[in-house]
């Protein structure tokens, strides 16, 4: 190695050591802060600091302490960076505050409303005249994202954009562009062996594509309206006495080009329940054989939660109309899975 070479490779091993000395102007010892100065707000107070700074004046100061104290600022968000110095006996924090959200605009959004987005995003932390946060950014992205993959667009592009303005404020615009839905091509329920597919599919608000579905969009995925259908599935099978019905999984997978989707639902019919016995319990202010009437569950009959609904329902209304507007009513079925059978007891509450 040359002289010259030399003096350059020792050059570079003493800048390296410098850059890499502690936080501390003067020496790494352990000291009493006689004082301590935050340098560098601009909106946040001084006693704000204070609040969340671990070191108070008189402390003994050391690198443990000072790592502590940086950790504790950062976990604020105020910050994008934090120093501290020593100078003389006088602990020094310099802060480079984080700039405040001046605007905060959304483009290109239409399957979900503007007022609604902006309400996630508040919560999320990101709204006009909050301290701005990039990793809030991207946490707004990804639940964007996810609010437009529930609902089929799993194409859409969220384009956050962060412009610097003056007094240490940002302007931040979120472009959406959404993309075309992904299209249910098919709907496949596994496990039903008494009704057909067509049948127990009646009213659902999810469709394969059909000659409507410009107008209905019904092939549209959506991840509420196919919680709503097989909500819908349960009761079509505990109207008609499936104590048991279970919907056991749900699977939905998309074509790698993210344009058509296959749900696969796989239930478990169970078994058909009769219904053994009725009563009437509790205060029912009425002579109990009026309220009976009201009953349209009866002993031999198939199980319906549907009946069960409609008999509470007017037991309900028959209070009300004669005062008792907070009557309640609450039926307590009784289970007899050896013998298939439930018994239901309308327990009344004026």
């Amino acid at each position: 190695m040359t002289p010259s070479n030399l003096r350059k490779s020792l050059l570079c091993i003493s800048l390296a050591a410098a850059l890499c000395q502690p936080v501390f102007a003067q020496g790494t010892e352990t000291f009493t802060a006689s004082d301590i100065r935050i340098d560098g707000l601009q909106r946040i107070s001084a006693g704000t600091v204070f609040t969340y700074l671990p070191l108070e004046k008189g402390d003994q100061v050391n690198s443990a302490k000072t790592s502590e104290a940086i950790r504790a600022l950062y976990k604020t968000g105020f910050f994008s960076d934090i120093r501290l110095e020593r100078q003389g006996d006088i602990l020094v924090v310099h802060v480079v505050e984080r700039p405040s959200i001046n605007t905060l605009k959304l483009e290109g959004n239409k399957e979900i409303k503007t007022e609604d987005l902006m309400k996630g995003l508040k919560g999320i932390g990101l709204s006009e005249g909050e301290i701005y946060n990039p990793l809030n950014l991207d946490r707004v992205t990804q639940e964007l994202i996810r609010q437009y993959n529930n609902k089929g667009k799993y194409s859409v592009a969220i384009t956050p954009v962060v412009k610097e303005i003056d007094r240490n404020r940002v302007d931040i615009t979120i472009t959406v562009s959404e993309g075309k839905g992904a299209k249910l091509r098919d709907i496949n329920i596994v496990g039903n062996t008494t009704y057909p597919d067509e049948l127990i599919r009646e009213g659902w608000e999810s469709n394969t594509s059909n000659w409507m579905s410009w107008y209905k969009k019904d092939d549209q995925y959506s991840r509420e309206k196919l919680s709503g259908d097989l909500e819908k599935l349960s009761d079509y099978y505990l109207d008609r006495g499936y104590v048991d019905f279970n919907v056991e999984s749900t699977q939905v997978d998309i074509s790698p080009d993210k344009k058509d989707m296959f749900l696969t639902a796989n239930v478990s019919e169970g078994r058909v329940y009769k219904v053994s016995a009725v009563k009437v319990s509790g205060d029912t202010i009425v002579p109990k054989e009026d309220v009976e009437k009201l009953v349209l569950v009866k002993p031999g009959n198939t199980f319906s939660r549907q009946l069960l609904t409609a008999s509470n329902d007017r037991i309900t209304a028959m209070l009300g109309n004669i005062g008792y507007a907070f009557a309640e009513v609450n039926p307590i079925p009784e289970v007899s899975r050896d013998n298939q059978e439930i018994s239901v007891d309308f327990a009344v509450n004026p």
